[in-house]
């Protein structure tokens, strides 16, 4: 039974980053009708749901984001996926802090530009001094371990611990992106590839997707697109459209639902 559900509330994200997954951009058109999304929400949670992740595009940039964080409270365990670009508006900031999301994930894609690295350093900051659970989600890709690594430690520096950044390993587009998962523990602050780890030195401790081992499907979790498809999880593209906005129709789009790889074999 799905009991963690991420929900992708449309493809409008200022951001707009060349590998995004949901080719979100300015101009992104498709999106949920927010009393759809509630329907949808409240029914799956009526049949045994226990956690909804909201992302998209950048969640905080869709209309009836508070709305939802609101009536859901209580209901399940609400968390985001933000860019974190649409804090630098006070009305948005003070508008999540009234909601009080159960968790925000910020998302670091570029860290190798340290302006970006600065900013998702205060703004999770903001956020837990405010008594918001935070974390940071840092995309790893191959050619910029070095500046990932960096990102880790400074965020480390700043407090964050193991548990609160998520590192995720860039897949989709060029397969050579792809980092290894010694080259994961590299930017968790291992040794580099190639090199031993001091005699007696634990080896280094960080958080990941599990498909970072082994693709695979999880019973509990599935993920549907701002186009009401559903997958086992954002990247596959093993989809199918939702019939209806119920928790029936979610069962049924599951079903026999095949998995496809993202990336490259390897």
């Amino acid at each position: 039974m799905v009991t963690y559900l991420s929900v992708d509330l449309s493809n409008r994200c200022a951001k707009a980053c060349p590998f995004c997954y949901n080719g979100s951009a300015p101009g992104g058109e498709g999106r949920w009708p927010v009393a759809e999304v509630e329907s949808f929400l409240q029914d799956c949670a009526a049949h045994g749901l226990q956690a909804v992740s909201f992302g998209g595009g950048e969640p905080l940039e869709y209309e009836g984001i508070f709305h939802l964080l609101g009536v859901l409270r209580g209901r399940l365990f609400r968390s985001l996926t933000s860019n974190g670009l649409p804090l630098a508006d006070p009305a948005c900031l003070a508008a999540l802090l009234k909601a009080a999301p159960d968790k925000v994930h910020l998302s670091l894609h570029f860290p190798d530009h340290a302006n970006e690295r600065a900013r998702i350093r205060v703004q999770v900051g903001l956020l837990l001094r405010h008594g918001i659970r935070a974390g940071v989600n840092i995309l790893v890709a191959r050619s910029a371990l070095a500046a990932a690594r960096v990102a880790v430690l400074e965020l480390r520096a700043a407090g964050l611990s193991p548990a609160e950044i998520l590192l995720l390993p860039r897949r989709g587009g060029d397969s050579a992106e792809t980092p290894t998962v010694t080259e994961m523990g590299y930017v968790a602050g291992g040794p580099a590839p190639g090199e031993r780890a001091p005699p007696g030195a634990p080896p280094p401790r960080f958080q990941a997707p599990s498909c970072l081992l082994q693709c695979g499907k999880s019973p509990r979790f599935c993920s549907v697109g701002w186009d009401r498809t559903v997958g086992w999880c954002s990247y596959t593209s093993s989809r199918v459209r939702l019939a209806a906005p119920t928790h029936a129709a979610l069962a049924t789009a599951l079903d026999g639902l095949p998995l496809a790889y993202c990336g490259a074999p390897s």
